[in-house]
């Protein structure tokens, strides 16, 4: 009998380690959010500088799904020096907030970087979408065009086209060839015309392009293996015409997205560096043609 009880007590400490390393691993690697989503809207806006210099972009990174922990900590300090560089002041901020017709005035450009999850009450979204309307600039990175946005049907019409299906797995990162549409661009015009790049390929149930899209970078899906490969199953992810980045005028404000950004590793590259920086040059109307108005 007491063999059973030190048997049975040291299954549930063995349990017990086994469900702290598991949240841990959750919490660690970004994950958590996927499997607990958080639904979480603030309501009281975060306090801006009143000094905060002009012009200005809001670097919005709130996570209420994945966490890209690598791509926050190697993407926050390359947009602040890209804008810096471009004479932009940047607040940064979690909370959906800010979100609100006065404290989005004060910025020309802003910048979800791998935001994840629903982060808006319908006062926020209602606020983003008289921005962009507006005139304002927006530029989404990597996750801010994954499926935990699905449900906020003008997100997904205007600014990514698509709905997420899935990225590739089995193995997740790859390298493969990306290919320059349109080399006029500010966010094209000082990469080369293709070029090798590691990453985790999102796949879209649609095709951008159909709705309009400039698309100005794509991936050739022969030099990669487009499936999702996991516990023995296949999902075929390919697109065939396969844009990974784009444009679309909103109103008339400018938006830029780039599927780009997983690993941190990518915002060291000098393809990465000179895409968003241009794309920051563009979303902000400083630099590159506009466009006519394509989403009413």
């Amino acid at each position: 009998m007491k063999m059973w009880k030190k048997v049975l007590i040291g299954l549930g400490a063995v349990l017990v380690l086994l469900v702290l390393g598991s949240v841990g691993f959750l919490k660690w690697s970004g994950a958590w959010g996927v499997f607990f989503p958080s639904r979480v809207h603030e309501t009281v806006a975060p306090a801006i500088p009143p000094d905060l210099a002009e012009p200005a972009v809001l670097l919005f990174t709130k996570t209420n799904s994945f966490r890209h922990v690598e791509a926050m900590d190697a993407g926050i300090p390359l947009w602040n020096r890209l804008a810096a560089e471009q004479g932009f002041a940047v607040f940064a901020t979690e909370n959906g907030a800010v979100f609100n017709p006065d404290d989005l005035a004060r910025f020309d450009v802003v910048i979800f970087h791998n935001a994840t999850g629903d982060m808006f009450d319908e006062d926020q979204e209602s606020a983003f979408i008289d921005y962009l309307d507006g005139g304002g600039g927006w530029i989404g990175t990597h996750a801010a065009g994954d499926s935990s946005h699905a449900d906020w049907d003008w997100y997904i019409d205007s600014l990514i086209g698509g709905v997420f299906t899935a990225h590739t797995m089995g193995p997740q990162f790859q390298d493969a060839r990306l290919v320059v549409e349109d080399a006029d661009h500010p966010a094209t015009r000082n990469l080369p015309a293709e070029w090798i790049h590691s990453e985790e390929w999102y796949s879209w149930d649609a095709n951008p392009r159909d709705s309009g899209f400039r698309i100005l970078v794509s991936v050739d899906e022969s030099t990669y293996a487009p499936y999702q490969r996991i516990f023995g199953s296949e999902r075929d992810l390919r697109m065939g015409d396969h844009p990974i980045v784009w444009t679309v005028c909103v109103g008339e404000g400018r938006a830029f997205y780039s599927a780009l950004g997983h690993a941190g590793a990518a915002y060291a590259t000098p393809e990465m560096e000179a895409l968003l920086g241009g794309g920051l040059a563009w979303a902000s109307g400083r630099e590159g043609p506009g466009c006519d108005p394509i989403v009413d």
